[in-house]
């Protein structure tokens, strides 16, 4: 009886030592890419029916992305389309690993707040994955998996992360 109840004594500590509590604070996120970030065109955009210009802000771990989409042929709601031009935003976090950056997060409103329901534009997770290649300093490249256009942004206003608590 001894013997088995230290062997159950024995695994329940292992399993709450391999347990831990998420941490109470943000992460310090990628030092380069703290700050505001934009990109201004996309390659041959005049020739395209629909294409999307991205801004992102990124500050310590999270990141909030702002998305001007642009088309020429109306798909959907006029209402909701804009006349061909609408913003949808995201709001999440991010985490590099080599020259791979992976955001996980959720599409919302205009301040950022989450989405109650869906509305005109898309709702509910976002979940991008990019190959990063910086040129500079101040511009970085993100080639998404899921679209042949890549993303060439410029520095708008570097930061500085001060991780804030959860």
């Amino acid at each position: 009886m001894q013997k088995a109840f230290a062997v159950l004594l024995s695994a329940f500590t292992l399993i709450l030592s391999a347990c831990s509590l998420n941490p109470n604070m943000q992460g310090n996120g990628e030092a380069y890419l703290q700050g505001e970030w934009k990109q201004d065109d996309v390659p041959m955009q005049k020739q395209l029916l629909n294409y999307s210009l991205h801004r992102f802000n990124f500050t310590c771990d999270s990141v909030y992305i702002e998305i001007d989409s642009y088309a020429k042929v109306n798909s959907g709601m006029d209402s909701c389309m804009n006349k061909g031009a609408w913003k949808e935003y995201v709001r999440g976090t991010y985490h590099q690993t080599n020259d791979t950056l992976r955001i996980r997060g959720n599409f919302c409103n205009a301040d950022f707040t989450l989405k109650k329901q869906a509305g005109c534009f898309r709702s509910g997770p976002y979940d991008g994955s990019f190959k990063i290649s910086k040129q500079a300093d101040s511009t970085v490249q993100f080639s998404s998996t899921s679209n042949v256009i890549p993303v060439n942004l410029h520095l708008i206003k570097r930061t500085i992360c001060v991780p804030k608590p959860i």
